[in-house]
């Protein structure tokens, strides 16, 4: 070895953080207060909850499962912390902005914001991905099924990603298990398994995953250029040779973007937990979290009103008789995407049915537990239905018309798109705590793998401000991307427009992991599908 290869290596060593320091007693202490607080209060208000309901218990068998399936998606979650959220830190870690461990219980405690103030809207695009049957019978043991083959294979996949170091995507994953499960389910019903899917929804998710992670390389590339155009410190697009930090405005910049890249991942990928999470919950106490009691009495007034001047505008609109039961006509045309002559009469009928029941029972929160499921059913199907006659521009309406059928899916998405409070926290906590316990080998993957270079102050700070952006704006859109697809392509981008160089290796072990995840989150969750139903 030569004497300048050898100087080389002491200044990469000299350069490269400490990744093996320990948090402090103190620090340990109050995480685990913390963690013991969120989860106290997460089963107090679980059991509120079930208990505000005056149900009588006739047996534990939901419970249980509900304990099992919850754990479960925690555990996704959990997973999700420690294989993601490395990416947001890397950066700052690598640049020398915060030490480590301070980093990771900081873009923890971000993580845990994020989840807290997240909209929702990723949650339920999410599910609008599930097959329609299922999760109209979510209770049942196909329901149970489902939701323990989809977790149970996305955690797999991230496990064995983890543990070879390598940055894949958690959202990708959980969306090739979705897609699996419902290619399973239609072939297992003797159905073309294309059927299984709204494709269309998985199409729009599709793009998103794809072309996240070219946004992350190309802006990522451009902004690190156009720093370079108006800030001539060198010292900025140089390996640090110490592990001093940088100065402090790009420090600050490193600081704001790592925070906001760590709460807009909190805030986008903490959702799909939440998500499935309902899904359980609906399926095993739907006496309590069918439907959103807490909407006040007083509107209830207003929700009849406005489904009786609904039905009536689509009566008008599409006068005939409905069948005796509406709700396969709706359910076939959410899963096919094919419109009959009996569609609208049916979407008729079913909402002027909601308002009589809603009617009847005077408000929400005096549903009764046996009915509940039903009610939030019938409200689901009519909800899609409106979406998807929306989007497909089926029944040239009027405006008046088009009003009232999109004032009145707003009204019953608040009867059934819901998050309580616990169940944030939950999520929130499973997500902050994984992503103080195994954020190391994804970190040196992104910080030390990519580029053929210790990573420079531009560099991070570029990948970063693109990846915040991103992430933020899929979540205003609720649209699920990979933090690890943005960032990692960002410092690869970075590299690139930096004449760093690149370690083909490591891009040829992400591409293929982003080329695999897909098509083997589908064949794992498939397999599992078919097992647990065969075993329940």
């Amino acid at each position: 070895m030569t004497t300048d290869s050898l100087a080389s290596d002491a200044v990469a060593t000299a350069g490269r953080p400490h990744l093996d320091g320990k948090p402090g007693r103190l620090t340990a202490l109050v995480f685990y207060a913390l963690l013991a607080t969120g989860l106290l209060f997460s089963a107090w208000s679980l059991i509120q909850d079930v208990d505000d309901v005056a149900s009588a218990v006739t047996t534990w068998t939901p419970f249980l499962l509900l304990g099992v399936a919850l754990l479960i998606a925690l555990g996704f979650e959990f997973v999700n912390g420690f294989h993601d959220t490395a990416n947001a830190v890397a950066t700052v870690i690598y640049t020398h902005s915060l030490p480590p461990h301070f980093a990771v219980v900081w873009s923890g405690c971000f993580n845990f914001l994020g989840v807290l103030l997240s909209s929702g809207a990723v949650a339920f695009g999410i599910i609008a991905l599930l097959p329609v049957e299922l999760i109209l019978q979510v209770g049942s043991s196909a329901g149970f099924a489902m939701v323990f083959a989809l977790l149970i294979a996305a955690i797999l996949w991230n496990l064995g990603t983890w543990w070879l170091g390598l940055p894949a995507s958690s959202s990708h994953t959980l969306i090739g298990s979705i897609i699996g499960v419902g290619v399973a389910n239609a072939l297992m019903h003797g159905r073309d398994g294309t059927s299984g899917v709204d494709w269309a929804q998985a199409t729009k998710v599709g793009y998103s995953l794809l072309l996240s992670p070219l946004i992350g390389f190309v802006f990522s590339a451009l902004l690190l250029l156009v720093l370079r155009l108006l800030v001539k410190n060198r010292a900025l697009y140089k390996a640090p040779k110490t592990r001093t930090p940088p100065p402090w405005w790009i420090r600050s910049l490193l600081v704001l973007t790592c925070t906001g890249v760590s709460f807009a991942h909190g805030s986008n990928d903490g959702q799909k937990g939440m998500g499935l999470i309902m899904l359980i919950l609906i399926g095993t106490v739907p006496m309590a979290y069918a439907l959103n009691r807490t909407i006040p009495a007083d509107q209830t007034t207003q929700f009849v009103v406005l489904a009786e001047a609904t039905q009536q505008s689509l009566q008008r609109s599409a006068p005939g008789a409905a069948p005796a039961d509406p709700r396969p006509v709706l359910s076939d045309y959410i899963r096919t995407h094919q419109v009959t002559s009996a569609l609208l009469p049916s979407l008729a009928s079913l909402t002027g049915s909601i308002g009589s029941e809603v009617k009847n029972y005077g408000s929400l929160a005096r549903v009764p537990a046996e009915a509940m499921a039903n009610v939030r059913n019938d409200m689901y199907l009519a909800s899609e239905a409106i979406r998807l006659i929306d989007k497909d521009k089926v029944g040239n309406f009027d405006a008046d018309t088009q009003a009232r059928l999109l004032a009145f899916k707003g009204k019953i998405d608040d009867a059934t798109r819901f998050i309580p409070l616990w169940v944030k926290v939950a999520v929130a906590i499973a997500l902050g705590m994984g992503t103080m316990v195994g954020w190391k080998r994804i970190v040196v993957t992104v910080g030390e793998k990519i580029g053929k270079t210790h990573l420079t102050y531009a560099q991070g700070a570029s990948a970063e401000v693109v990846a915040m952006l991103t992430i933020g704006a899929a979540d205003m859109y609720g649209l699920p991307v990979s933090t690890t697809h943005v960032l990692s392509s960002g410092v690869a981008g970075t590299m690139a427009a930096n004449g760093s160089g690149l370690q083909m290796r490591t891009l040829r072990n992400l591409l293929m992991a982003w080329v695999l995840t897909l098509p083997a989150a589908m064949v794992l969750s498939a397999s599992l599908y078919w097992l647990f139903t065969r075993l329940f």
